[in-house]
């Protein structure tokens, strides 16, 4: 049951973005440095690229399918919440992983629940 619409989606890939940009200081983890840090930053960047790249309502150069945001948008946070164990540092205290963790895990459930087509796309394709 896909209940969220693509303009929700969208709204939360820029939240997402920046909170992920801003996540080592948010949670104090930034002045370990590595991977734990270079992650976030990284991903948020890409998500806030794609997404406006990404053809629905909050993409203004509108190209990739809304299918391939979302396999982006897996991808991304299967390796996002994987990132502790992949690089090593689950066995650093709780805010420098956790939020590694609940936030790719939140994110794949936002996308199972996501519609695949913006609105006005799946209006043209009913009356075509």
């Amino acid at each position: 049951m896909r209940f969220i619409p693509t303009k929700v989606h969208g709204a939360l890939d820029y939240i997402v973005g920046i909170a992920l940009i801003a996540a080592p200081w948010l949670f104090g983890f930034a002045s370990m440095g590595g991977p734990a840090v270079i992650i976030p930053i990284v991903l948020g960047i890409g998500l806030i690229v794609y997404s406006l790249f990404t053809k629905y309502e909050w993409g203004p150069f509108g190209f990739i399918p809304m299918p391939v945001h979302l396999v982006f948008d897996i991808v991304a946070s299967l390796f996002l919440a994987l990132s502790p164990w992949i690089f090593g540092f689950s066995g650093e205290a709780l805010n420098v992983w956790l939020p590694h963790v609940v936030v790719g895990a939140a994110v794949i459930v936002v996308v199972l629940f996501s519609q695949p087509e913006p609105a006005n796309a799946r209006g043209r394709a009913a009356t075509a």
